[in-house]
Order: C-alpha cells, then structure tokens, then sequence
C-alpha cells in the first residue's frame, strides 16, 4: 500500500450540487488516488440511488438507511423497502441511522425508535453500521450500549471530545474524521486523534459537505479525502504511507471491500 490508494468511507455523491459534474468528480478522485468511495443513503430515496451508483461505478460502494432528519416522512413499510436495498450487490453497511436533536426533524421518541430498528436490522443481515450523532452524544451511547451488542461500526463524521470517544471505542465502533479535523482551532479533534488507536481510525469526506482547510465554504469532493488522511498524519507524527495503509485495513476489516 502506498498513499495514492486512499478511501473515502462517506460521501454524498448522489446529491444534485453534482449533477453537472459527477463524471469529473470520479476522475479527480481516481487522479488523487481514491481508490474506493463508499455512497451513504439518509433515505430512501438516496438509499436507491446509492445502489444505482455503485452498479455503474466500480470504485463506489453504497450503504443504506434511513437518517434522524427523515424518520417523520417514512411509509409504513420503510423498514422492508431498507431490508430489501440492503440485499442488492456492493451494499457494505446499514447508514446512515442515528440521532440529531441540532435539526430536531423528529420527536426524539421517534428517532430513536427508527434507530433501533435499523440496528437490529443490521445484526439481522450481519452487515455493519455508520452512524450519524449531532446533539445527542448522550442518548446515542445509551442506544448504541443497550442495542449494538455485537455489532461493528463507525462513527461518522466525528465530531466529540475524548470523553466521548472513549465510549464509542468502548462500545467497538471505529472513528472517522472528515473535514473539521483540518481546521486550525479544532483541538479537541486533534486529542481525539491522536489518542485513537491506529487500528479504529478513518477518513471520509462527507462530500458536498464539510469540505477541509483550505477549501473551507466550498463544495467538498472526494479527491480532497487526501488532505483529511495528511492531517491525521501529521497529528499523529507518522508518515502519510502508513496512515493510508492502516485506514485501508481498518475500512477492508468494517465495510468487507
């Protein structure tokens, strides 16, 4: 392994900001050394679609679910309209499935019980789970504690303190760093960082979103999973070949590539 071949465990690539464009996007990747990009629905609909782009696109793999913003707009058979994507080929992991109390789109009640069920779903098909947690680093750990027992998983986009992180490594569940990380006064995430085993760090993009210093209020694209993997790098005092290598093994080990 040498640091061309990186991945990008969460991107958005089915969004509409690359419609004009998404070819081209692919081939930057590919230029940068992107070498797999994992596709996350946060509904149904980006679920599908999810699944459309990693049958056309060989480097890509889809994960599916049903994100805390989109519980209140489910049918009643969403669950098996999920169980069914989640049996289509490349599909690698169930996400992204959480909670979110910024946007507050649903009673929490509500959330958590669609994050439940997603979680048992996941250990129903053996497949592993990206989560989503913004505002709700509490009752994530709570459910995640009583509900994910045996299950392997990453936290996406991770945004916490070393407190929280300990409890999500507790649990099994793997790191991953996008943009933020890049940002000079994001010093809690530096410690995370540094503090993580090797063996539970990874890189993504959140792509169009999140994008890293210095593309800062641009859209984001998966090339720039590059610049995520070189800050981890330099945080951690190691050299960039061997980041990407462990970050590759520790994506191979969750999402099975």
């Amino acid at each position: 392994m040498n640091a061309t071949q990186l991945i990008d465990t969460h991107a958005h690539l089915g969004s509409a900001q690359f419609d004009a464009d998404r070819g081209a996007v692919l081939e930057r990747a590919a230029a940068a050394g992107v070498m797999r990009i994992v596709e996350i629905g946060y509904d149904l609909a980006t679920s599908r679609a999810a699944v459309a782009l990693a049958a056309q696109h060989e480097p890509i793999y889809a994960v599916v679910g049903v994100q805390p913003n989109h519980v209140a707009e489910l049918p009643d058979d969403w669950l098996d309209q999920v169980r069914a994507l989640a049996g289509q080929p490349k599909v690698v992991a169930i996400g992204e499935i959480g909670l979110d109390y910024y946007w507050n789109a649903a009673p929490a009640a509500q959330q958590e019980a669609c994050f439940r069920a997603q979680l048992d779903l996941a250990r129903e098909l053996g497949l592993p789970v990206v989560i989503h947690s913004r505002d709700a680093h509490d009752d994530t750990i709570r459910v995640l504690r009583d509900a994910a027992r045996g299950l392997t998983g990453v936290m996406h986009s991770f945004s916490g303190d070393w407190r929280y992180a300990e409890h999500c490594l507790e649990i099994g569940f793997s790191l991953s760093f996008s943009g933020p990380v890049t940002f000079p006064k994001a010093v809690d995430l530096h410690e995370v960082v540094r503090r993580t085993p090797l063996d539970r760090l990874l890189t993504e993009t959140d792509s169009p979103y999140l994008a890293p210093h210095p593309l800062r209020g641009k859209r984001n694209e998966p090339a720039n999973v590059r610049l995520i993997a070189e800050r981890l790098a330099v945080l951690r005092e190691m050299p960039l070949d061997a980041l990407v290598d462990a970050v590759w093994r520790n994506a191979k080990a969750i999402f099975g590539l």
